[in-house]
């Protein structure tokens, strides 16, 4: 690498007009990315990550003031030639692909456009470039996803998809904005492999943006953690991590559900939440939230090198950096549930189809004369059979199109099974259920802003169901509104506010009292905090632990982070085309012997630290939907133990290592404990 750096940002601010006065989103931000190397930057949603980014590219807009010291790229004052080097030198992939990519024009010409836009290209060669760059980032038929549109992709496909236009000019800096945070673990695996691979093969220097810290300690040399707008630790990724020096990273650590760890007891959040940005405070802008608080604190900090270590790069900005300090666990660790109830909720060989495609593409001429080919179908769920008990929680993970979001909703009968039959409380439920299991059934959905009516307020939106399912009326409603927003942590002053003004996280709050609010027996829930910050996650995942504490509510809990499932989960089931591959007890699936499928999934999940990484990742080839046999195992198309045509053509024995855990495998169980253990569990 040369000595200067690729990219160097020197004390960067960036303040935005507001009403209530000018907000200090950044404030003396200074980084450095050199030739080839990679940079983290992690932080709470509104730490000034994204100003940081969009600073970069010169896309803050009219509305926001930049000031620097020095802002250089490559040699370049990077704020003059911000618009010659955006696109040409520096690429940006941001967080959605399918809001990145323009719904009306193909795959092929958007990834074309900057190479007739940057390089003078002709339409021709720039659309044989475009099906190079698609075949480079791994996309299979890249001709064929060329002439594709957007809607037609999967979400890893149209992931890699924006990377390929990104990296179309050959740029030497690639700005990384969340890129994998919609992604599952298999997806997100294969797009880390390939940001490495392009490291490697171009010397390619990349910002990412995540605050999945397992990401970053995977992909990147350095780190930088922003707090309120301000660097409060700088430093070698892998140092910083393993021993951080400043109370915030120590406490986003400490927040962190770690799938190498398991049920470690109660998540610890950082308490509270960011600052007012309005009113920039000239000490440390962490203490009202800090457990090492002190006088000291009101002082200013400096961003100096940390006094216990020898290496100079080691950066904190704290009066405190060096000292032993732990982030305090509440008394309240240990868990009092076990989920040992009478079994809630039963399902027993669920099966639901969907027909693929409509009219227009069943249409075909034959001598002129148009025929109907017949209805093409998936089976998004084939013959599943579950139970949940009262106070349980199971965890459902698999990757995404496996069936996981249809399943949850058959259990709720929110769409009518094609076969099968579910039990609620002993009780038959049909596919069209009365008011009584409405109320004992609810959901929590993935994405609380596409959920909640933003022409409501809170309370209008927790008291709908409260009066529809006649729990109370009139001055009672009003009183149970406040005792639900009591409930999630939340106060009666949030009554009157829109979704618009609240946070992720309490969105997320409002989602789930609105789903308590029929006082409910059965919680599904989507992808319930995915989009959460890692600190606001914990907070939820508290919060749902306490509710089952609580009030014995059960859950289904479906998630791509394997992290979080690890934490939460009883039990776990994992699906694959439709079907269970695997069921059982957290610790049981989570250790060998387990399934390959399972294998290949716990091998890809990215984790703080390599100490608990025992087994190399497995990389399967295809996905979900790529062509199988109609018979056999559903994994055997892309199964890496796969031992021979009995896989593809004969319905595998389920396997039972111990009572409770089944494993659906032509492998014999001494074969599948023999696998090294992917999380580094006996």
């Amino acid at each position: 690498m040369a000595d200067a750096p690729l990219l160097s940002l020197d004390a960067l601010s960036v303040t935005y007009a507001t009403g209530r006065g000018p907000l200090a989103a950044l404030q003396d931000v200074s980084l450095a990315i050199p030739k080839g190397g990679a940079m983290g930057l992690v932080g709470e949603s509104g730490s000034g990550k994204s100003s940081v980014v969009l600073a970069i590219l010169g896309l803050l807009g009219e509305g926001a003031r930049v000031t620097a010291a020095a802002a250089r790229f490559d040699g370049h004052d990077l704020f003059a030639e911000a618009p010659a080097l955006r696109g040409r030198r520096i690429g940006v992939v941001f967080q959605d692909p399918s809001a990145a990519l323009n719904p009306a024009l193909t795959v092929g010409s958007q990834v074309a456009e900057p190479l007739v836009l940057h390089r003078g290209m002709s339409q021709e060669d720039a659309a044989a470039r475009a099906v190079s760059l698609l075949s480079e980032v791994g996309l299979p038929r890249a001709e064929a996803v060329a002439r594709a549109y957007p809607h037609q992709l999967s979400g890893g496909m149209k992931q890699r998809a924006v990377i390929a236009g990104a990296l179309a000019c050959e740029p030497d800096l690639l700005l990384l904005d969340e890129p994998t945070t919609a992604l599952d673990v298999t997806v997100e695996a294969q797009i880390l492999d390939l940001l490495e691979g392009l490291r490697k093969s171009r010397g390619l220097s990349l910002l990412l943006v995540s605050h999945n810290l397992g990401i970053v300690d995977r992909l990147c040399d350095d780190l930088t953690v922003l707090y309120a707008g301000r660097v409060v630790e700088q430093g070698p990724a892998e140092a910083l991590l393993g021993v951080p020096s400043h109370p915030y990273t120590r406490g986003l650590l400490g927040a962190l559900p770690r799938a190498d760890r398991g049920r470690i007891g109660r998540l610890v959040p950082i308490p509270g939440g960011l600052p007012d940005l309005t009113q920039p405070d000239p000490g440390c802008n962490f203490r009202a939230r800090c457990a090492f608080a002190e006088p000291a604190c009101a002082a200013p900090q400096v961003l100096a090198p940390v006094r216990s270590g020898a290496d100079a790069s080691r950066l904190a900005r704290c009066h405190k950096a060096g000292e032993n300090l732990i982030w305090p666990v509440p008394d309240e660790a240990v868990r009092r549930h076990r989920g040992e109830g009478d079994i809630l909720l039963a399902a027993e060989g669920l099966s639901r189809s969907f027909a693929l495609g409509g009219l227009l593409g069943r249409l075909s001429f034959r001598n002129g004369i148009p025929r109907l080919a017949p209805q093409a179908e998936v089976r998004a769920v084939d013959g599943v059979t579950l139970s949940v008990r009262a106070g349980e929680v199971l965890g459902l993970v698999g990757e995404s199109g496996c069936g996981k979001t249809t399943l949850g909703r058959l259990v709720l009968r929110l769409i009518a099974s094609d076969s099968g039959t579910l039990r609620f409380a002993g009780e038959l439920v049909p596919d069209k259920p009365g008011a009584a299991f409405r109320r004992r059934a609810q959901i929590v959905f993935q994405n609380p802003d596409s959920s909640l009516n933003p022409r409501k307020t809170v309370a209008e939106i927790i008291r709908r169901p409260v009066t529809l399912f006649g729990i109370a009326r009139g001055a009672e409603a009003d009183a149970e509104v406040d005792r639900l927003l009591e409930l999630v942590r939340l106060s009666p002053a949030y009554r009157g506010r829109y979704p618009h003004q609240l946070s992720g996280g309490e969105k997320q709050r409002i989602g789930i009292a609105r789903a308590l609010a029929s006082r409910p027996d059965f919680l599904v829930c989507d992808e319930a905090v995915s989009a959460l910050d890692v600190s606001v996650q914990a907070a939820v995942l508290n919060l749902l632990d306490d509710l089952r504490d609580r009030l014995g509510v059960a859950y289904l809990f479906i998630s791509h982070d394997i992290g979080v499932i690890a934490h939460v989960a009883d039990r776990i089931a994992v699906m694959y085309r439709g079907k269970v591959v695997e069921e059982g007890p957290a610790r049981a699936v989570l250790a060998p012997p387990y399934h390959p499928y399972t294998e290949a999934l716990l091998s890809a999940v990215p984790l703080v630290g390599s100490s608990g990484r025992a087994a190399a990742r497995i990389r399967l080839a295809g996905d979900v939907s790529s062509a199988a046999g109609a018979g056999g195992c559903p994994f055997a198309h892309r199964c890496p133990r796969r031992i021979g045509p009995v896989c593809d053509t004969v319905v595998p024995p389920v396997l039972e290592p111990k009572k409770g855990h089944r494993i659906a495998c032509h492998l014999p169980l001494e074969t599948l404990a023999a696998v090294p253990p992917a999380l580094g569990w006996a």
